[in-house]
């Protein structure tokens, strides 16, 4: 017999839910995992190398699976392999991503495209794996790993925020259509945090133009120099996320620091000052009403 809590399916013989999370080598996705092998969760383990996420399995009832979002088949399989070892899959958490720090004129094709294979369209194959047993069972949650830089852009990464921007899109039109069928979608938003974005994760122009040295450069040394002490502290993140999924009411978006909520709010005001500035204009362009 399967109950629903929340969206999450709960199974009256095993009340532990299935987490599933992309992207276990570092940050988020390694915290989240200890967190929710700790918290006494199945939670199936993932990483393009397993060998850096093997240790992981030692914590609790955990599958390990190599999993590389860009590769549709190790998608399927590792999805496949879940659902076979614990019957379905409760929470996936779309954490897997990667950043890029280059003025929009820098920026190299090939380095654009890496970036929106993974952040954007690795996503994208996640959800859809996921999607049809999730309908099945008409429960669900659904984690994708956004960025303040997903609601408001910064200089240095403009194809970075690009593939965030997408991911909120692609978000909110998906919790409009799935939420009827008893599926959860929250976005996670956080400003700068103590993980290896900013170092392993993240490539950067290797010819830069002067002309951009007070602007995108100036950014990008100084969220370089920045990294490894960033205020965000990726246990509590990791904390605050389990716990947001929890929730009897659970945010579509949940901005995670507090440069992120202030960014956020600040975002708000700006849209809210220049539409009523230009409000007039901008409902003139409409027919006149008969």
């Amino acid at each position: 017999m399967v109950t629903r809590t929340n969206g999450a399916a709960v199974d009256a013989v095993n009340d532990k839910p299935v987490w599933f999370i992309t992207g276990c080598s570092t940050g988020f996705g390694r915290e989240l995992a200890i967190q929710a092998l700790e918290q006494g969760y199945r939670t199936v383990v993932t990483a393009r190398k397993p060998d850096e996420i093997k240790d992981l399995a030692a914590l609790g009832e955990a599958l390990v699976l190599q999993l590389d979002v860009t590769d549709q088949k190790q998608v399927d399989a590792a999805v496949a392999a879940a659902i076979e070892q614990f019957g379905r899959i409760d929470v996936l958490v779309n954490n897997a991503g990667i950043g890029y720090f280059a003025a929009v004129e820098e920026s190299d094709e090939e380095q654009v495209r890496r970036m929106f294979e993974i952040n954007v369209f690795g996503v994208s194959r996640m959800i859809h794996a996921v999607l049809p047993s999730m309908r099945h069972n008409r429960s669900g949650f659904i984690v994708n790993l956004s960025s303040i830089g997903g609601l408001r852009a910064f200089p240095a990464v403009g194809y970075y925020n690009a593939t965030k921007f997408a991911v909120e899109g692609l978000s909110e039109a998906l919790w409009q259509e799935v939420e009827p069928l008893g599926i959860r979608v929250m976005l996670v938003e956080p400003s700068g945090f103590r993980t290896d974005w900013a170092g392993r994760s993240a490539n950067e122009v290797k010819q830069p133009i002067a002309d951009y040295a007070e602007t995108a450069g100036a950014w990008r040394a100084q969220v370089r120099k920045a990294s490894g002490h960033q205020p965000g502290d990726p246990k509590r993140a990791a904390h605050a996320i389990i716990n947001a999924v929890l929730a009897a009411k659970p945010p579509h978006r949940l901005p995670l620091g507090n440069a992120a909520f202030e960014g956020a709010m600040s975002k708000l005001d700006e849209l809210r000052k220049e539409f009523a500035e230009w409000e007039t204009v901008s409902r003139g362009a409409d027919f006149p009403k008969e």
